[in-house]
């Protein structure tokens, strides 16, 4: 279970192919494997043995889409930056060991080969994901709609087929990263002061040094973090590491991530390639105790009407988390605007406010940030709304995403049905047969 989730997750696939490859369809330059099509026709039988027949019909009209993009990036000239491609390769790299608990030995079994091979497999199949995203964002960029737009496509939905939605929230925080204590602080920048010096006389490399000792993900690749432009890292730590030259290692720096040593590797122009030790100190029991109180006497000024939810946020919230910017009101990622269903929530946050009224507060709680430092938070429920049948007044952003949704797909038709009408396309007579693929043969006029 856990590799099938890996493969869902980074969207490549194992280098040992069950099916010899076979050229199967050509768009323009770019070619689909018959691979492709058998590994996803694989992996959603395996979730979904139900499938329906004509499956692998959809999956090459899928592929075909995505390699029309593709062949059209690269004929405006569109670029994946070698720094943005690492960046990425890293992070899907760490996921996948995410997944397996940081253990290489499983993940070279599984592959059957070094990380350092697996991410050169995956290279070239994510500079072609990233190129098809960046090319439909530019075809759909102009695509908007219009208060009229959004009423009519509602009106055009049937009375009995309008979605029932659940009860959702709004909800604001003020996140509170408690502070180091000064004992700790001075072991952090201790153990790393002689941490450089055993690697700088020589007794240790900074990789098994980073592996053994680094308090981050990239622990497990000797603390590389790849290729980066100015901007990427916080200001602390990009300020050191774009004054060293090759090789050379940093004095210990400080970030509101913990403390650093960095090594430059190389430079090009205004890209670095970078690597770091991380050591983040111990957040004692006495500090997060203080965290909760201070946090408790900031809920008072807001309860007694002392100060406003939202200049409390904007005196003593982080701002780095992102409901800063926004009042503290939080986004859910999963539709990008300001509302939740009690199921989307943390069951944290779900608990702290169910028996709230609106615009209640809760009491100061922590939490676990995404690399699992201890935060605390208050929370504010700011609106609910009952369940209810779906209707303009209460779900217009719902419906107004819908409707740019629709057009989208409308306006993406259309383009791809002008493209193919000029590019060279070639299918495999084994899908011939395919309804779905008749807009890739008929308009064309290519042989089967």
């Amino acid at each position: 279970m856990i590799l099938l989730t890996v493969l869902t997750l980074t969207q490549v696939v194992c280098a040992q192919r069950v099916v010899i490859d076979k050229v199967v369809a050509m768009v323009g330059g770019e070619v689909v494997l018959l691979s492709e099509i058998e590994e996803q026709y694989s992996l959603m039988k395996a979730q979904n043995p139900n499938v329906p027949q004509d499956l692998r019909c959809d999956i090459m009209d899928q592929l075909l889409a995505s390699k029309l993009l593709v062949n059209q990036a690269n004929l405006d000239s569109i670029l994946v930056a070698d720094e943005e491609l690492e960046e990425q390769l890293n992070a899907r790299i760490e996921r996948i060991l995410a997944y397996m608990n940081g253990d290489l030995e499983q993940f070279q079994a599984y592959y059957g080969q070094s990380v350092t091979q697996v991410k050169e497999q995956f290279r070239g199949d994510l500079r072609s994901q990233i190129l098809s995203e960046r090319m439909r964002a530019q075809v759909l960029a102009g695509v908007t709609v219009t208060p009229s737009e959004v009423k009519h496509f509602f009106q055009e939905i049937p009375r009995d087929s309008l979605p029932y939605f659940s009860s959702e929230v709004e909800v604001g925080e003020i996140v509170y990263i408690p502070p180091v204590n000064a004992e700790e602080r001075a072991k952090s920048i201790a153990k790393l002061e002689g941490l450089r010096e055993q690697i700088v006389s020589g007794a240790a490399t900074f990789e098994s040094t980073a592996q053994k000792f680094s308090d981050d993900g990239s622990a497990r690749i000797g603390g590389d973090l790849g290729w980066a432009k100015r901007g990427k890292f916080v200001p602390e730590f990009e300020a050191a590491a774009y004054q060293l030259e090759p090789n050379e290692i940093s004095q210990v720096v400080e970030s509101e991530f913990g403390f650093h040593l960095i090594q430059l590797l190389e430079r090009r122009g205004n890209s670095i390639h970078v690597r770091h030790i991380l050591v983040r100190p111990e957040i004692t029991e006495d500090d997060l105790a203080q965290a909760e109180q201070y946090l408790d006497s900031i809920r008072t000024l807001i309860v007694s009407d002392s100060m406003s939810f939202s200049l409390a946020v904007k005196r003593f919230g982080n701002e780095d988390v992102q409901s800063y910017t926004n009042d503290g009101r939080m986004v859910n990622p999963n539709t990008g605007n300001t509302f939740f269903e009690v199921a989307e929530l943390d069951p944290d946050v779900y608990f702290a406010i169910d028996t709230l009224k609106i615009g209640g507060v809760t009491k100061p709680f922590s939490f676990a940030s995404p690399t699992g430092e201890t935060l605390y938070r208050l929370v504010q429920l700011q609106s609910r709304t009952d369940p209810h049948k779906a209707n303009l007044q209460q779900d217009y952003s719902k419906i107004l995403e819908a409707t740019k949704q629709s057009k989208q797909n409308e306006y993406l038709s259309t383009w791809i049905q002008e493209k193919v009408a000029s590019t060279y396309i070639n299918l495999d007579s084994r899908y011939t047969g395919c309804p779905s693929l008749s807009k890739w043969k008929e308009d064309a006029g290519l042989k089967p």
